[in-house]
């Protein structure tokens, strides 16, 4: 299987644009051979935590509408999207951060609301209680969004459970050590490859992200990177011995 971990620069609170980004990745991503793109945190709006308190228009559930041409884009290429955003909670208080993964057929395959807040993320999101976990072409992903990465008990559990790839949404500013001490770790402790979408811009709350959205291999080295000079997508052949970058 092949995935790609795709990186863009979204405008603020603009979510129809924004999927529109996300649209020509995944049909960049199925030319290139890719069976599955990741997207970064928030990447249907952006990490814009005020504008997100003060609009709730912009909280996304798997059916908005507004998803409508992203869905169709998996239809037309077979391929699946982890999409991550702000998404109603299901008491309908706070939302959630959630990663919402569509199938190839546009459908919803699963649902991950991100479990370990952080900062002001507090003020404004509910933390989920549950692991994420899907399959598809009978490879088993795990579900994890930026913060829960610093705990290694989450990759842990993954490992536990059977999956073979690890699947990480998030929005790391410029100087992030995560790439260096925290992504390959995790794969190389837990034997799994990573695949990591970070965003790209300057985030009012996040600072200025610079992409580097990669694919890390079960021991731990980069098998592939987006780099930061251009929003764009890193590509990777995925699980077994005859993985290689394209």
């Amino acid at each position: 299987m092949i995935a790609a971990a795709a990186q863009f620069v979204p405008v603020p609170g603009d979510v129809p644009a924004n999927v529109r980004s996300m649209e020509a990745l995944v049909h960049e991503a199925a030319a290139r051979g890719a069976r599955l793109v990741v997207f970064p945190e928030l990447a249907v709006t952006g990490y814009e935590l005020g504008l997100l308190t003060r609009d709730p228009g912009l909280w996304t559930a798997h059916d908005d509408p507004r998803l409508s041409g992203l869905r169709e884009a998996c239809r037309a290429t077979s391929t699946a999207a982890v999409v991550n955003c702000a998404a109603p909670s299901t008491d309908g208080a706070r939302p959630t951060i959630a990663s919402l993964v569509l199938g190839p057929d546009g459908e919803l395959l699963t649902r991950y609301d991100k479990r370990h807040l952080h900062g002001a993320e507090h003020d404004l999101f509910a933390a989920g209680t549950a692991d994420g976990r899907f399959v598809l072409d009978g490879v088993r992903f795990a579900l994890a969004v930026c913060y829960d990465n610093r705990f290694p008990e989450v990759a842990g559990r993954a490992a536990a459970d059977g999956c073979e790839v690890y699947v990480a949404s998030s929005a790391l500013d410029v100087g992030n050590d995560s790439f260096e001490t925290v992504y390959p770790v995790r794969a190389r402790d837990n034997g799994m490859h990573v695949v990591l979408g970070n965003l790209m811009g300057h985030s009012t709350e996040a600072g200025e992200c610079a992409g580097n959205s990669a694919v890390w291999g079960p021991d731990g080295a980069l098998v592939a990177t987006a780099g930061t000079a251009a929003p764009g997508l890193a590509v990777a052949e995925l699980p077994g011995p005859t993985s290689h970058v394209s």
